[in-house]
């Protein structure tokens, strides 16, 4: 891993030949944990030693990146990774232990709930002081003051204490002062989820116009859906190690792939039907390279496998599975016998692998699978089926609403007359 830190591809900047405007360079950041933490002399007094002893954790780790002027590049990661404390040694909160960041421009900081405001003052009195200490002349400030309050639609609060605002209502307050700022960097934490679904979206409109403007954002977020609207590049990081530097769309599936991937294939015995004369032994879910799966992102080729062992002769026997969503809801069924294929001859002692290959077109979900086993004739009769076997999780970086999400065309022609 060590060595993927030190990955630094440069598409964007090759491509559109922007100058730099944040240079990262081997930067790592250790914090070191007191095993015993005291609230009172007395207690350092009673325990002199026991301070002493600490736990280091290593929340960045070499990272090197280049973001070209005019780049919206999201940094992306699941919880504890890193991805925060590398944006506050961006922002000059933390000093890096190692390793050098160049910052070409003037920064706007928005990464922390509640950072620079002081909870004891107005609204209108922390926008003034927040904007003045991030760049703006005090006429600018004041200038400026109507068109903050109004994007942050908190006309009605203004000389509320800081202290008595939701934790929405400071969100809004940042990010007005932070985009308000003509600062040539923005750096943007997660804390946007903390706003509401009208806010989140006029904060992602002020991003298109930031981005038509050419201004430089360095976004950190769990949404792979904003990743893939407005990024231009990502860099995924892992126990504070870059994992990968590439295309949003590329970024978004690998950490979706380490999100959920490590959940366990669990076999999952529900109930069961048949005689059992041909038995179900075992069901999993194959890539494109039969390598087997617990996750696999939409749009990917699938194969579904059971396994099977015969007990008594059969010829031409049915195999078939449903695959069910978290409302129980039959979202794909495949059998031998709706293809009207022959399946062959088989003998007692005999132990067959059935794969059916598709391409997964079903939305973001966790899925059950239910294989089953019938002889072939009027009525089926079932001889073997194990209900919600197996699950699979299908993940996407956008959500629909629908079962499934296939490919579309998409077109706007003038109506006829």
């Amino acid at each position: 891993m060590s060595t993927a830190a030190r990955v630094t591809p440069d598409a964007f900047v090759a491509d559109v030949q922007a100058p730099i405007a944040v240079r990262i360079q081997d930067v790592s950041k250790t914090f070191r944990l007191p095993h015993q933490k005291y609230s009172t002399l007395k207690e350092r007094a009673l325990h002199p030693l026991r301070s002493r002893t600490f736990e280091e954790l290593r929340a960045a780790r070499e990272i090197s990146v280049e973001i070209g002027r005019g780049e919206f590049f999201g940094i992306v990661g699941r919880n504890g990774s890193g991805k925060s404390t590398l944006l506050k040694c961006l922002a000059g909160i933390y000093e890096p232990d190692k390793g050098q960041i160049d910052v070409n421009g003037r920064l706007s900081p928005f990464i922390e709930l509640g950072v620079g405001f002081n909870p004891e003052l107005t609204a209108r009195e922390n926008v003034l002081i927040n904007a003045i200490m991030l760049g703006l002349t005090r006429k600018q400030a004041r200038d400026r003051f109507d068109e903050i309050i109004a994007f942050a639609e908190l006309e009605d609060f203004l000389d509320l204490k800081l202290k008595n605002y939701s934790s929405g209502m400071s969100v809004r307050l940042g990010f007005s002062v932070a985009v308000q700022t003509d600062a040539d960097i923005l750096l943007v934490d997660e804390v946007l989820a903390v706003g509401d679904a009208a806010f989140q979206q006029k904060c992602f409109e002020q991003f298109e116009q930031l981005k038509a403007a050419g201004k430089t954002i360095v976004f950190v977020t769990h949404d792979m859906s904003a990743v893939e609207r407005f990024c231009d590049r990502a860099m995924l990081i892992e126990r504070g190690e870059v994992v990968s530097i590439d295309e949003p769309a590329k970024i978004a599936r690998q950490y979706n792939q380490l999100n959920f991937g490590r959940i366990v294939h669990a076999d999952v015995e529900g109930e069961r039907s048949g005689d059992q004369s041909a038995e179900i032994r075992a069901a999993w879910f194959e890539d494109i390279g039969f390598q087997r799966q617990a996750a696999v992102p939409q749009g990917e080729f699938v194969h579904v496998c059971v396994e099977i062992a015969f007990h008594e002769d059969m010829e031409d026997p049915i195999f078939g599975w449903v695959l069910r969503n978290d409302s129980g809801l039959a979202a794909m069924v495949s059998t031998t016998h709706i293809h009207n294929r022959h399946t062959g001859s088989f003998k007692a002692g005999d132990s067959i692998v059935a794969r059916t290959g598709f391409a997964m077109r079903l939305a973001g979900n966790r899925y059950t699978l239910s294989p089953s086993v019938a002889r072939r004739g009027v009525g089926s009769d079932v001889v073997d089926v194990r209900e919600d076997m197996v699950t699979l999780l299908v993940h996407s970086s956008h959500i629909t609403g629908g079962v499934v999400d296939l490919e579309q065309s998409f077109e706007i022609v003038e109506a006829a007359q």
